[in-house]
């Protein structure tokens, strides 16, 4: 059923408590990718375009849960979101301490416009446990309106996830989704129950056993799904092939058995195998028939013939979702394989198809590539966008109010 979106609202003069997802990589104090940031500013615009007031939580890498870690701190995501929206935004040094309650009070006081960034909410033991009422209490005191804008935590239930807005929630106040979790339910939930046909899935990555469950999902679902990464290596194993020294898992072969077994055709796999004698860019390299690796070399990417294979694919696909690399994409010239993809899906959109790149790390691969402005949409969670993929319901989700 849709979720009530912020747009939903009137939010003159409120104050929109808004859990996003400002887990961004940092070099020291450097963001060296601030895309999650931009991807909540739809929503903080809007807010503030009608009235409203903006008060953010998210959490930041792993703290301990023991109190501030400056390693952690959100206050680089303030500075760098005050430049995008190019206006103050201010930044509190706790997350319900005596600093965060001044300045929401001073937020309210000022009406609308103001834009308020909480410490990051994993300094407090609360947040992961979800149970401590007092902290729970005091975050959903402070806004008039929820809003989830934090898709790459969605399939999570800390308290800024959960226990938060089905506080407010009781109190009567209103919670909604963000335009950014709006777009990521669309089309990681509402283009594949309903895809345009041919369906075509590209998986890929290190392990089977991170996509046994998504492959479950949509083996009845799709027309075709396109296998690659050192996943590719245990799939060989099922079929009795020679992997010589390439990365499986051993104890998923009975898996990709009964994967191959169930998918009547459906699986493809790659048909030969660019290979390194060594883990290093500069090792000699060789290209193997698929599943002919000798000893003493290890696959790192699809080869030529797989490439033509894969693209071919993707090519006649109305709908394409894609997960995970095709190889060591961090080091040339074993992205090649990813590169191919994420040019074939590139076309396929250019040809009306309806395609989704699934977070992680294909998400940083066709960043990289400069192409993510040139599919239908790149997803900004890793582990959420798996678990949607693999058709588990979202608690964090489930909670908000209906339309």
């Amino acid at each position: 059923m849709a979720k009530k979106n912020i747009a939903d609202l009137d939010l003159k003069n409120k104050k929109v408590l808004i859990r996003v997802d400002f887990n961004v990589p940092l070099d020291g104090s450097t963001i060296t990718d601030d895309r999650r940031i931009r991807m909540a500013l739809p929503t903080i615009q809007n807010v503030l375009d009608r009235g409203g007031s903006v008060i953010l939580m998210s959490h930041l890498g792993r703290p301990s849960g023991k109190g501030n870690e400056p390693e952690f701190s959100l206050k680089p995501c303030a500075d760098r979101l005050g430049e995008l929206l190019k206006k103050t935004v201010t930044f509190a040094t706790d997350t319900v301490g005596d600093d965060a309650k001044a300045k929401v009070k001073s937020l309210a006081a000022s009406g609308g416009g103001g834009v308020l960034l909480l410490e990051n909410v994993r300094f407090n033991r609360g947040e992961k446990k979800g149970d401590d009422e007092v902290y729970v209490a005091a975050l959903a005191g402070f806004g008039d309106v929820y809003c989830n804008d934090a898709f790459g935590t969605c399939h999570r239930t800390e308290a800024s996830m959960y226990a938060v807005p089905k506080a407010m929630k009781d109190r009567g106040k209103p919670v909604v989704v963000g335009f950014l979790v709006e777009k990521e339910i669309k089309y990681l939930t509402d283009a594949i129950a309903q895809p345009k046909r041919p369906f075509v899935a590209i998986l890929g990555g290190a392990k089977v056993s991170d996509k046994i469950a998504v492959i479950d999902n949509l083996l009845g679902k799709v027309d075709k799904i396109v296998i690659g990464g050192a996943m590719a290596y245990t799939f060989f194993l099922a079929q009795g092939k020679k992997v010589g020294g390439s990365k499986v898992e051993p104890d998923k072969v009975d898996d990709a058995k009964q994967m191959l077994e169930a998918g009547m055709g459906k699986i493809v796999l790659p048909v030969d195998t660019h290979a390194g004698d060594k883990f290093d860019a500069s090792c000699h390299k060789k290209i193997f028939e698929g599943g002919s690796i000798d000893e003493g070399w290890s696959g790192f990417d699809i080869g030529p013939k797989s490439v033509a294979l894969f693209k071919q694919t993707v090519s006649t696909a109305k709908t394409v979702v894609w997960n995970g690399p095709m190889g060591v994409f961090e080091m040339p010239p074993f992205d090649a394989g990813t590169k191919a993809i994420a040019e074939a899906v590139v076309a396929a959109t250019a040809h009306g198809a309806t395609t989704i790149i699934g977070g992680g790390d294909s998400a940083a691969a066709i960043e990289q590539l400069g192409m993510a402005d040139k599919v239908s949409h790149v997803s900004t969670g890793g582990g959420a966008s798996l678990e949607m993929l693999e058709g588990k319901p979202f608690k964090s989700v489930e909670i908000l109010d209906n339309k």
